[in-house]
């Protein structure tokens, strides 16, 4: 069984698939205490950066881009510089919007989905470029046409306005059909690359109370193609195991569980039962013995942990309430003129 479903990953990875690459930003007014601006990017739906107006640098999120950022300090250059060109135009963007609609205050926000798509068969590329506006669909960029359509009638003028940058428009064009490719290819390569170097997890017995199953849990290992099931002398077991799904970890790792019911295993026969891991590109096995002394438990505290935590929660809760009562007594005074001022002025739109 366990040969069969790694021949059946073997084929999985062999077979053509359709990558993408999308970078979605988000510019904020009137929100506190988060970045005005973050862009995360995507490969085949994976994150893979992260950029924010607060920090001012990208931020790599799996191992392979850890290692194209280190190699190659003029991809992270052009990196860090689009994220603050891109970062200014959303600034004067959102600014403009809020200028047009008489939006002087509350909570405002612009968001775009851009990238492309390449058929690593076919090599057929498609390219996309949408925003939206509080909320709602408000344009999207048709790269062969090289024209913007306005998703709703209050978008005509910013349609009108970036239809007449020609220059503009070739640019996108360019991008969108051929620079953005491009880096998806070597970005896929990237992970390729690494991928040929087999990463091994760490390996651990972890069991919530007493009667609880025994879980095999394993994590940090690369790429997502690993196999994990419970043995009794040396047989694979497929009754009182629940086999889990390997799931991924923020920094581009992955890791899986596999539990063992503990009802259907007997005290004497413990040492008969192990636990194995089998990474696809990797020749070695971890093998995990059932071993009661190598179980991690989160039951059995002492009492006095207990009462801490409970009095640290109260203790959060009524800081949380005072904090709320203040907010709640500032944003009345201060709404009160706002109102005021809002009846007595009004901004003439800008076309």
């Amino acid at each position: 069984m366990g040969r069969l479903l790694l021949l059946l990953f073997l084929c999985q990875f062999g077979s053509s698939v359709k990558h993408s690459l999308k970078f979605f930003f988000c510019q904020t007014s009137g929100v506190q205490n988060i970045p005005e601006f973050v862009v995360v990017g995507l490969v085949d739906g994976v994150q893979k950066s992260y950029y924010d107006s607060n920090t001012g640098r990208p931020e790599p999120k799996t191992e392979w881009m850890k290692k194209l950022m280190k190699d190659d300090p003029q991809h992270l250059e052009w990196y860090t510089a689009r994220s603050f060109h891109t970062q200014d135009l959303f600034k004067h963007y959102i600014e403009n919007l809020r200028k047009r609609f008489n939006q002087t205050e509350g909570v405002h926000i612009l968001q775009s989905m851009n990238g492309c798509e390449w058929d690593d068969e076919t090599g057929q590329i498609n390219a996309f470029n949408q925003y939206g506006y509080d909320g709602e669909d408000f344009l999207t960029f048709d790269p062969q046409r090289l024209t913007w359509i306005a998703l709703k009638p209050k978008a005509v003028i910013t349609k009108l306005r970036w239809d007449g940058e020609e220059d503009q428009l070739k640019c996108n064009k360019n991008f969108y059909i051929h620079e953005c490719p491009e880096i998806l290819k070597k970005y896929i390569q990237c992970g390729k690359n690494f991928s040929q170097t087999a990463v091994l997890p760490s390996v651990s017995l972890l069991q919530k109370s007493s009667s609880s199953p025994v879980s095999c849990h394993a994590t940090g290992f690369y790429p997502d193609r690993g196999l994990m099931f419970w043995r009794k002398d040396g047989e694979e077991l497929h009754e009182g195991v629940d086999p889990g799904e390997i799931l991924p970890n923020n920094d581009g790792t992955f890791q899986l569980s596999v539990d063992l019911k503990l009802s259907s295993v007997t005290p004497e026969d413990w040492e008969r039962y192990d636990c194995v891991f089998q990474l696809f590109g990797a020749n070695e096995y971890i093998i995990t013995k059932l071993d009661k002394t190598l179980i991690r438990t989160n039951w059995g505290k002492p009492a006095h942990i207990t009462a801490t935590v409970v009095v640290l929660a109260i203790i959060l809760t009524a800081a949380v309430a005072a904090v709320a009562a203040v907010a709640v007594i500032a944003y009345k005074r201060k709404k009160a003129p706002a109102n005021a001022s809002e009846q007595s002025e009004t901004l003439n739109p800008q076309t």
